[in-house]
């Protein structure tokens, strides 16, 4: 056996072995989670406003998907492969769906990636596309948490939790202006669809940079979308604390400081849907707001139930699966200028 047949061996194994491992990892998280908090401190008292909280934030989570689509629509027009927004929907609440009830958040992006190469006829640009759209999130994320910060000094005298919120929110950006330079080389990114793992992340980059040049107006398209995504699920997430009867201790604009970092780092891929990472978050980031590590641990909870209740509104696009003709790709689609 050759060392790069084992090496090969070596990764498929690791790979099939993750998911096992990530619910393993969310098995304990869970576990321990229950011991913290009685079951019954995990859901918000049944009234009339905390009812009329849950549905808006299910609601706004629905139209964060449309909105999250949308990003994704502005993307591809960068890529001169134009989709329709109500197909791109459609793929968007199906993979949706897939990520929370498949032990990673990449299944749902396989989903859409594999889709989106049905209708557009070209693998290459339909995974450059789904890279470039959670790519926005780098920049977005860390913004509006630096502008939740700002806008409320307060915040900026929490301690710990200030602190990490603004490490995590610069350690973004320092790791997508990684992501940029390695990209913008010909040599390192500039041979799309030829690699895999890491490199075929940055050379779909590298795809993004050069048509992002071609048409600069689409890259304040695609913020702009994502600005507005992002923040409804900030408003998902403030609806939640007040349906749990947060309104007097977390505000809208520690909401908007934290929420962004929460969202960066539940997404490590340590256990299914970030259980227990996000609750921890939450538990650093609200502790010294007055929030209890029980309040702070329902919230992420039930911010992840709202997911999978808005989730299951892709359970109809997934099983009628990718529908639509296959469009021909025109070279230019998948070459990558030098």
């Amino acid at each position: 056996m050759t060392t790069g047949t084992a090496e090969g061996g070596w990764r498929a194994r690791l790979r099939s072995a993750a998911p096992v491992l990530r619910i393993l990892v969310s098995a304990v998280m869970l576990f321990v989670l229950l011991r913290r908090v009685p079951l019954g401190r995990l859901f918000p008292e049944w009234d009339a406003h905390a009812v009329v909280d849950l549905a808006a934030a299910v609601a706004v989570t629905l139209v964060g998907v449309v909105l999250s689509a949308l990003r994704w629509q502005r993307v591809l027009v960068a890529l001169e492969a134009p989709e329709s927004l109500r197909r791109l929907a459609s793929h968007s609440f199906a993979g949706l769906f897939v990520s929370n009830f498949l032990p990673s958040t990449i299944g749902g992006d396989v989903l859409r990636v594999s889709r989106l190469t049905t209708s557009i006829g070209s693998g290459p640009t339909a995974f450059a596309s789904v890279v470039l759209e959670r790519l926005s999130g780098w920049i977005v994320l860390p913004v509006i948490t630096l502008t939740g910060l700002i806008v409320n000094p307060g915040l900026r005298e929490l301690g710990a939790s200030s602190a990490v919120a603004l490490a995590v929110a610069v350690a973004t950006l320092l790791l997508l202006v990684v992501v940029l330079l390695s990209a913008a080389s010909p040599r390192i990114g500039g041979r799309l669809g030829h690699s895999e793992g890491w490199r075929r992340f940055i050379e779909a980059v590298h795809l993004g940079l050069v048509r992002f040049r071609q048409h600069p107006g689409a890259v304040a398209d695609v913020l702009l979308a994502g600005f507005v995504y992002q923040l409804t699920v900030v408003l998902a997430a403030f609806f939640a604390s007040l349906a749990l009867g947060m309104d007097e201790t977390v505000g809208w604009t520690a909401m908007l400081a934290f929420m962004p970092a929460v969202a960066i780092v539940q997404v490590l891929p340590v256990t299914i849907g970030g259980l227990g990472v996000r609750e921890g978050a939450f538990v650093l980031f609200l502790g010294p707001l007055g929030i209890s590590t029980s309040q702070a641990i329902a919230l992420g909870v039930l911010i992840y139930g709202i997911n999978l209740v808005a989730s299951l509104a892709g359970a109809p696009a997934f099983a009628a699966g990718g529908r639509g003709r296959r469009r021909r790709s025109s070279s230019s689609e998948d070459r990558v200028a030098a």
